[in-house]
């Protein structure tokens, strides 16, 4: 296929750029100036049958830790080697699953790197969360006669229209045909997905793993230890999670409206990603708020107004914490909303803004709850959370409802380990 030479030689173009990219990157986060031979596919891997999963950074290591820890119960003896894009992603992993898997970095997308990548770990299988496609990945794996499995496969409206247009379609159909077994998220992921080229054979519906991450009891009783240490029983707590460039500055349009009605508020704010946790610093350095950053361990008494939460791995323990939420990546065109299952599996009533299309089908019995709200903009953001700040008692049964209307969808990762002992089957 013409195109496909195209693009491998084009990645062989963009290796400079890519390692000059990650040597930039490294100024603010270290560790993507490490390990670099692995970009390059130059692993090691201890002896024996290996499983391979791939999850690209933090939200994807969260998502599948459900998943990695059924395989190291399932198959004891066996090598689980697990591998992520991100530094941060490692990090997540290290943190989660210490030493019981082996973390490596996915190769750089050349020929080159994954032929070697896949030679040294030599897996029996390869499993893909969310749908991360990598062509020559795909075609080296095809190469090697490794079986492919994509897991938690979910394909947006927006995506799904691209892969329509030449060539996205042809390398889109190359991709999709290039796995052995596909678990889509959802029915109409099922359809888009096949819609894009992949066959109705290998496409099975199993559900969203997200519904079958349960807000772990460590979460809970930490969520508590900080609620008596913040003095929060006394106090209602407002958490916007996942937030992007802008959101955060619209979103003090809110707290204001929210503070001058409940003056002993605490707002939490999460970014997504942390190499904005000093510009949001910075924002709120320029306002007459006090506030406090968790990574520097300063401590939150009855004046502090603010908590940057500039951490990793806690946003569980924060949905636990929280009376409201607000889920980001929704006040702007682009993004398409963030994990919305993550506060209606903890109980924390929340509200998206109006952008939040990838997740309205999930959203839509949420809705119905009363714990989950779509907001036209910051003011309704504003005027919804009032209102559950003003109900204590409806707030907390509608948190119980949309708890149980999340729990009312697990299943997934039971489906998912069947595909994958099928797929592994003598």
């Amino acid at each position: 296929m013409i195109w496909r030479g195209l693009y491998a030689g084009l990645t062989y173009l963009l290796l400079l750029p890519v390692f000059g990219y990650f040597a930039w990157r490294g100024r603010i986060e270290p560790d993507y100036r490490r390990h670099w031979s692995e970009r390059l596919g130059y692993i090691d891997v201890a002896a024996g049958r290996t499983l391979w999963i791939h999850a690209a950074s933090v939200g994807e290591v969260i998502l599948v830790s459900p998943v990695l820890e059924a395989l190291i119960g399932r198959y004891p003896d066996a090598n689980i080697l697990l591998t992520t894009f991100t530094p941060t992603g490692r990090a997540e992993a290290r943190r989660r699953l210490g030493d019981r898997v082996q973390l490596r970095y996915l190769p750089l997308d050349t020929p080159g790197a994954t032929r070697r990548f896949l030679r040294r770990a030599a897996p029996v299988v390869g499993i893909v969360a969310e749908t991360e496609l990598w062509p020559n990945l795909l075609a080296s794996a095809d190469r090697a006669g490794v079986p492919m499995v994509l897991i938690n496969a979910s394909l947006s409206d927006r995506s799904a229209a691209r892969y329509r247009r030449w060539p996205a379609s042809r390398a889109a159909r190359f991709m999709l045909t290039r796995f052995a077994r596909i678990a889509a998220a959802g029915p109409v992921h099922a359809e888009r997905l096949i819609a894009a080229g992949a066959t109705e054979e290998t496409v099975e519906v199993a559900g969203n793993l997200k519904y079958d991450r349960k807000t772990d009891s460590e979460s809970r009783q930490a969520a508590e230890a900080l609620r008596q240490q913040w003095r929060a029983s006394e106090r209602p707590v407002w958490l916007t999670a996942s937030t992007h460039a802008t959101e955060e500055s619209q979103l003090m349009e809110a707290f204001e409206i929210l503070k001058a009605r409940h003056p002993s508020l605490l707002w939490v704010i999460a970014p997504r990603h942390p190499q904005r946790f000093d510009e949001v610093a910075a924002l709120l350095q320029r306002t007459s708020w006090r506030y406090v950053r968790r990574s520097q361990g300063e401590g939150v008494d009855d004046r502090t107004d603010i908590v940057l939460a500039d951490t990793l791995g806690e946003l569980d323990m924060f949905y636990a914490l929280a009376d409201v939420a607000f889920v980001g990546g929704s006040l702007a065109p682009g993004t398409g909303g963030h994990n919305v299952i993550e506060p209606a599996a903890a109980g924390c009533v929340f509200t998206t803004g109006p952008y939040a299309d990838d997740w309205r089908e999930a959203m839509a019995p949420m809705i119905d709850t009363n714990g989950a709200a779509i907001a036209a903009d910051v003011w309704g953001v504003a005027d919804k959370t009032e209102a559950w700040l003003r109900d204590d008692a409806g707030r907390r049964a509608s948190g119980q409802r949309l708890a149980a209307a999340a729990g009312a969808h697990c299943g997934a990762l039971r489906r998912v380990l069947d595909i994958l002992e099928d797929v592994m089957a003598p």
